[in-house]
């Protein structure tokens, strides 16, 4: 089985190893993939990210992906536009309405830690019916849960699992990511899954959460490349 990591940020955005290090992480513990989440500031970003990313692939011998985490309603507005540049739509949650413009957003593929700091779970079963319909995958964050106090930790498995029992209950995708800003944060895909089924997800979802969820993302950003693409749904046909 082929294991992906779509959330991991370098010393490029927030983290703080190389892309090479986490790369090189990733591979020794077991992943195919892995994706560099970044914050977008120009076309000139993305190319030399690009040119990182290709040397990377040729060193440590691994798939690497790049993605964009949009912090804003106008950050989002602004990668949907230029959505063919990369591999996979993030958006930050925790901020109710960023969690709402998230599942109404087709071109988005991951919200991220959605219930994170909030005193609700941050979404409910009408906000888990449009992630459904839209297919964005909601994030169940290691490094959130790794981090947190043991008072408050116990408030946020709570909510975690509050959203995995929406999710299972609409069929809405679930995915789990390191969330890690650093090659030492980051786990073997067997605790993570291991994590995920103490939170609610049987052994199959929480393998498919890793496996092939990822996989159908990063499958459907090869198709948004395509010159047939138009959006979500609709392609031109000859």
């Amino acid at each position: 089985m082929q294991f992906f990591d779509l959330h991991v940020h370098s010393a490029f955005s927030e983290g703080e190893s190389t892309v090479e290090q986490l790369a090189s992480m990733a591979k020794e513990l077991g992943y195919t993939g892995i994706c560099f989440s970044e914050y977008y500031k120009s076309e000139e970003q993305v190319k030399k990210l690009y040119r990182e990313i290709e040397k990377v692939k040729q060193k440590v011998r691994i798939e690497v992906f790049l993605g964009f985490e949009a912090r804003s309603p106008k950050e989002l507005q602004i990668l949907r536009e230029k959505r063919r540049r990369f591999d996979v739509l993030l958006v930050r949650g925790s901020d109710l309405r960023m969690n709402r413009e998230a599942v109404e957003t087709p071109e988005v593929d991951i919200l991220t830690h959605p219930e994170f700091g909030r005193q609700d779970s941050g979404l409910n079963h009408v906000m888990m019916k449009l992630a459904k319909k839209n297919n964005v995958a909601i994030e169940l964050n290691f490094r959130n849960i790794l981090l947190e106090s043991k008072n408050s930790r116990s408030k946020l498995l709570a909510k975690i699992q509050n959203n995995i029992k929406l999710a299972k209950k609409f069929k809405t995708p679930i995915i789990l990511c390191s969330g890690a800003v650093s090659h030492f944060e980051m786990r073997d895909p067997q605790i993570m899954i291991s994590m995920a089924s103490q939170l609610g997800l049987d052994i199959k979802e929480a393998k498919d959460s890793l496996s092939k969820i990822p996989e159908k993302i990063l499958k459907q950003a090869v198709e948004r490349k395509n010159d047939s693409w138009i959006l979500p749904g609709v392609k031109v046909v000859k």
